[in-house]
């Protein structure tokens, strides 16, 4: 049963991601461009991502490093199928225009995005130690 509070978390930030990405693609792509749009992004996104965990760390039970990585790697994977299945069979992108969004080498932001996302269960809980946060 440990996976189900892990899972419903990371439900909540797959819907604040897609809110996020609906307005960055109606306000922050028509001003910027969207190659600038979507860099912008992953430190936004990065800093919901950090929040969301940050609210609810305490409420997912995993107080040890090991169950932390294990609640990160897990969101991490969910994230990287739920992004290409998503933009394959929704938008019905080929394979090399969903990959792209992961490479690194041309610029794109995203792998870095996802070691915010796989690191958030530590994060947070560092911040919530820090700040006396139960």
């Amino acid at each position: 049963m440990f996976l189900v509070r892990p899972l419903l978390v990371w439900l909540v930030m797959m819907g604040v991601e897609f809110c996020h990405g609906a307005l960055r693609t109606l306000f922050l792509s028509p001003m910027l461009g969207d190659y600038a749009a979507r860099q912008v992004s992953v430190l936004t996104g990065s800093i919901l991502i950090v929040f969301i965990a940050y609210i609810f760390i305490h409420w997912i039970r995993a107080g040890s490093a090991v169950s932390q990585m294990a609640v990160g790697v897990l969101w991490l994977v969910l994230t990287i199928a739920f992004e290409a299945g998503f933009g394959h069979y929704v938008f019905k992108l080929p394979w090399e225009a969903v990959l792209e969004d992961f490479n690194l080498l041309k610029g794109r932001l995203m792998p870095l995005g996802l070691v915010v996302l796989t690191l958030s269960p530590m994060i947070a809980t560092r911040l919530r130690e820090r700040y006396k946060l139960k």
